[in-house]
């Protein structure tokens, strides 16, 4: 089995690691909402989404929004205007519970009745290596059937995690696997 890269990038290869382009994509299938948080379409949005039901707003305190009700309303009305910090905070806790929320749909999306989710992996982008020091590396499928701990350690925000369950799924790609350590990009569709 190959060993994990330590100094990727030294001879001018780039990319990013494997996991973190699997987290781009299932970001890209939550559908976030598109306008930003700073404007005021997009806070209305947000504020709406986090304060809609009891368990949006026990989830968005739990996510670390946690202002008073009087606060809300006010941003709500517009009356007031939330700080940069709190807008940071309005739009991650927006995503931590959109994730939480998406989740449970993106597996059954994804493993499709234990069929899976064709996954294509392009190889790291080697234009800046030398000639002599670049790898022979080809664009690679595979299908991924179980994606409970991909999307659960994404929804929970654990990258650490995400990265073990992602390198649990590539190990199926055989002796190459670490080649594809890092990529240009990870796609899928479900």
């Amino acid at each position: 089995m190959p060993e994990r890269t330590i100094e990727f990038g030294k001879y001018g290869a780039r990319g990013l690691k494997g996991h973190q382009a699997v987290a781009r994509q299932l970001d890209a299938l939550a559908g976030y909402i598109a306008t930003p948080v700073t404007a005021r379409r997009g806070l209305q949005a947000r504020l709406h989404y986090l304060t809609r039901t009891d368990r949006a707003r026990t989830a968005a305190r739990a996510a670390g929004l946690s202002v008073t009700e009087r606060t809300l309303r006010a941003w709500q009305t517009g009356t007031r205007t939330p700080s940069k910090k709190n807008l940071e905070r309005i739009e991650q806790a927006y995503r931590t519970v959109r994730r939480e929320n998406v989740a449970r749909y993106l597996i059954a999306r994804l493993d499709r009745a234990g069929r899976g989710t064709r996954v294509e992996i392009h190889p790291l982008n080697q234009s800046q290596v030398e000639r002599p020091r670049q790898r022979a590396l080809e664009l690679r499928t595979m299908n991924v059937r179980r994606w409970e701990r991909i999307v659960a350690a994404w929804a929970a925000g654990n990258e650490q995690q995400l990265d073990e369950a992602w390198v649990e799924q590539v190990v199926d790609l055989g002796s190459q696997w670490g080649q594809y350590e890092y990529v240009t990009n990870i796609g899928f569709a479900a």
